[in-house]
């Protein structure tokens, strides 16, 4: 089985795109939700990224994770989300494509929201973080990636070349 990540901050399109992939008949999972991952409380070390929101962060579930890359079968698998704990899951990994966008647009993205509150909390505290963890978390993003897509652009566009990475030509 073919596995590919699709990571980056908030409002860079994870979710959007897992869905579009899915409708295109490919197993797509997004694990930035309840059944895949859960907030802990954690002591703030001052660390560059951490935490998601103050006294907490949000982190996938080991078991659940793994259970799901473990399947060896036949075809391509998807997962989608940003977690704390995400690089012990790289060695599965044939791929880990980052999306980034331009703050203005992660900006804009996060105030149109209507599927997701995040970052529409505390008047625009919780925006303003979202722009400060990309400052500090894109970038460690960044090391571990083996691909990198602007997402500022259209979804067409942007789906067509997650999709390259997803079915590779030889």
């Amino acid at each position: 089985m073919r596995r590919i990540l699709l990571t980056g901050m908030s409002a860079t399109g994870k979710s959007t795109l897992t869905a579009a992939i899915a409708a295109r008949g490919y197993r797509a999972v997004d694990l930035d939700t309840d059944a895949w991952s859960y907030w802990v409380d954690i002591v703030e070390d001052n660390a560059p990224g951490t935490p998601v929101e103050a006294g907490r962060d949000w982190v996938w579930r080991d078991d659940r994770v793994t259970d799901l890359l473990a399947d060896d079968g036949d075809g391509i698998l998807v997962i989608s989300g940003c977690s704390p704990n995400q690089g012990q899951f790289y060695p599965r990994l044939d791929a880990v494509v980052l999306l980034s966008a331009p703050e203005c647009v992660v900006a804009e993205r996060l105030a149109a929201r209507t599927s997701n509150d995040y970052g529409k909390g505390e008047g625009e505290a919780e925006a303003e973080r979202v722009l400060q963890l990309i400052r500090e978390v894109e970038p460690i993003l960044r090391a571990g990636a083996t691909h990198e897509i602007d997402t500022g652009g259209p979804l067409d566009d942007v789906l067509d070349a997650v999709l390259r990475i997803v079915t590779p030509r030889p």
